[in-house]
């Protein structure tokens, strides 16, 4: 597994990280022990950057992956993040930081949390007062490296003014392209980029069904991706996709994180499955290099992405 370097501060991930979101929440029926397989088997096959949030089960997906990579703690990154209240509103009140930050440490079981994200912008909190909170957990230890999420350009100066951030994590795939006017910034400033949803929330995948198929708990149901005034032609964009991808003997998948790989040598997507056959099978995608001509096909296939929204609005747009 090849390494890639997130900002200027030091920190060096997998290529491929490990998204765990869907270990307990949002794409239906779960299972512990699976899912423990899986990102034990994603560690085994070269990954070190694993990806949580308080707000995946509110303490509950942190606790499963800290199991989960307790054998290999010392030798892993651990992202989590704080921000979003169970109504899914924003808190970045400091004293809510430090008791979210606390918590996060717990349910881990870590001294200390490798990249701290701000989850969500809070517009109640300016973003200096949010980042200088992040900033005490660096000086005490608690933290090494800080990121943003789903941030505006206004935004992520202002908080690297105060602390250095080493990432920006937001949507990023084929199908949601929309992050790319952010990227001259981080240049810029020289700060990496976690691509979260990289296979469009498992559209290409070649697995996607009907919205009405799904369960209502899971946010799929509610993409506007899965609407049916855009299924059919998005199922048209993946078809012409894994056409592309079986002439080149790999999966829709494979392809589709290779593509994200390509963009950029400092971004790193985080797919997630509970499957460790398919978690093997995504990071296999990172010694997959993708022809020109390739890329060329695949900005003819989706030239704007997904047909409809990805249901997160993009504020910088």
């Amino acid at each position: 597994m090849q390494h890639r370097t997130l900002g200027k501060q030091g920190l060096t991930v997998s290529a491929m990280g490990y998204g765990s979101m869907g270990t307990v929440v949002g794409y239906g029926a779960s299972d512990d022990t699976e899912s423990v397989a899986a990102i034990r088997r994603a560690y085994d096959l070269g990954v070190t950057f694993f990806d949580t949030a308080e707000m995946y089960g509110w303490g509950e997906g942190e606790r499963l992956l800290g199991r989960a990579v307790a054998p290999f703690r010392d030798k892993v990154v651990i992202a989590t993040k704080f921000g979003f209240t169970p109504d899914f509103g924003t808190d970045s009140r400091p004293e809510h930081i430090r008791e979210v930050v606390e918590a996060s440490l717990r349910n881990l079981g870590v001294d200390s949390i490798d990249l701290l994200f701000q989850h969500r912008v809070d517009p109640a909190v300016p973003i200096e007062d949010v980042v200088a909170t992040m900033a005490e957990f660096v000086d005490a230890g608690k933290v090494r490296y800080l990121g943003l999420s789903e941030a505006t350009p206004e935004v992520i100066r202002k908080a690297h003014a105060v602390h250095p951030i080493s990432a920006l994590q937001t949507e990023y795939s084929i199908f949601a392209p929309d992050a790319e006017p952010l990227f001259p910034l981080l240049e810029e400033l020289g700060i990496g980029f976690v691509a979260y949803s990289p296979l469009a929330r498992g559209f290409l995948t070649g697995a996607a069904k009907p919205a009405h198929e799904y369960d209502s708990g899971d946010f799929r149901s509610h993409v506007p991706w899965w609407h049916a005034d855009n299924y059919d032609a998005n199922t048209h964009i993946v078809d012409q996709l894994t056409e592309l991808a079986s002439a080149a003997g790999i999966t829709v998948s494979q392809l589709a994180l290779a593509w994200t790989l390509a963009q950029r040598d400092d971004i790193v997507p985080i797919p997630g499955s509970r499957n460790p056959d398919r978690v093997a099978q995504n990071i296999a995608a990172a010694d997959i290099a993708l022809t020109a001509a390739d890329l060329t096909r695949i900005a003819a296939i989706a030239p704007t992405g997904g047909h409809g929204g990805r249901g997160t609005p993009s504020p910088w747009l």
